[in-house]
């Protein structure tokens, strides 16, 4: 090694550090990367899976993995207190600029060892070449002397050959660096999407968790029959009127009373004929005025007398005068 960089010339010696510095570029970058790839679904699924259920637990488990990029990334926004939609976002975009941009690191570094190594071998192989064809003269063309110009050249090519070879090695892994950040910003953008679609219908639910709000949903939820999908009592199971909670008829769906199942009027309570609506005495179910409770006629609504059923007369009505013989 040491004879190849006396016979290539000093261009070795900058060639050599840059390879060195470009080695350890790749190997941080591949521990970087497997430490990061290896755990990164993990975190991601149990943080969005807990941001479904309860919002506190989701909290804990990011702010658990923040050793992590995307645990970085995903706790940003989560430790703000009921924020708004936009500083959600906006929490959530400012985290992954900062945590892409880390993970660029050594990127530049990889960039300038690709452009410089090459030109550092050009350079040292025109100065190899100046070296070996300056000490040439035109007279000595052909003759024994210029037998060690062959050689001269291809030592020369040497600082060529071990420029190429750097700045080949740096610029795969580079690329391959690069295809892995790219893949990143689209997790990130995704995860992103998914946490803010998440906190936006946690916002719908009045700021309460899935669990504890269908849960509340269920309790709330007014009974039915199975059979016929009708609002029943939860206690007595006798069908009701799904806004009036009143019972009724689970045929007509007219009111009825909840101890007799006789049909009554929805406002007075009291009851009535299923068919005319007119009310009625309870247990002789025989028409009566609803303010006096009276027996009346059916047809004609008159007081009548409810032993003889005849006509009764009213206050009002004139007696006809009988005249005597």
């Amino acid at each position: 090694m040491i004879e190849m960089i006396e016979k290539a010339g000093w261009v070795l010696w900058p060639l050599w550090v840059l390879s060195v510095l470009a080695l350890g570029v790749i190997f941080e970058r591949i521990w970087f990367w497997i430490s990061i790839l290896s755990r990164e679904q993990s975190i991601l699924r149990r943080v969005l899976d807990a941001a479904s259920r309860n919002w506190q637990a989701a909290r804990e488990i990011a702010f658990q993995t923040r050793r992590q990029p995307i645990g970085r990334y995903l706790s940003a926004p989560l430790r703000l207190s009921e924020p708004d939609p936009e500083v959600f976002r906006l929490a959530l975009e400012t985290s992954a600029d900062d945590e892409l941009a880390s993970m660029q690191r050594g990127h530049r570094l990889l960039e300038a060892i690709i452009t410089l190594a090459p030109l550092l071998g050009l350079l040292g192989t025109v100065l190899g070449l100046i070296k070996a064809l300056g000490s040439i003269n035109i007279s000595d063309l052909g003759t024994a002397s210029t037998a060690g110009v062959n050689s001269g050249i291809g030592e020369a090519l040497i600082s060529t050959a071990a420029g190429l070879i750097v700045a080949i090695v740096s610029f795969i892994f580079y690329r391959i660096f690069q295809a892995i950040w790219y893949n990143q910003v689209k997790i990130f953008r995704k995860a992103g999407n998914e946490l803010e679609l998440l906190y936006r219908q946690y916002l719908l639910r009045g700021g309460k968790d899935s669990e504890s709000f269908y849960s509340e949903e269920v309790e709330t939820e007014e009974p039915v029959n199975p059979d016929t999908e009708q609002s029943v009592n939860s206690d007595t199971e006798q069908p009701v009127n799904s806004d009036t909670e009143q019972p009724v008829n689970s045929d007509t769906e007219q009111p009825v009373n909840s101890d007799t199942e006789q049909p009554v009027n929805s406002d007075t309570e009291q009851p009535v004929n299923s068919d005319t609506e007119q009310p009625v005495n309870p247990d002789t179910e025989q028409p009566v005025n609803p303010d006096t409770e009276q027996p009346v006629n059916p047809d004609t609504e008159q007081p009548v007398n409810p032993d003889t059923e005849g006509a009764a007369k009213s206050n009002n009505d004139e007696v006809p005068e009988v005249k005597e013989k």
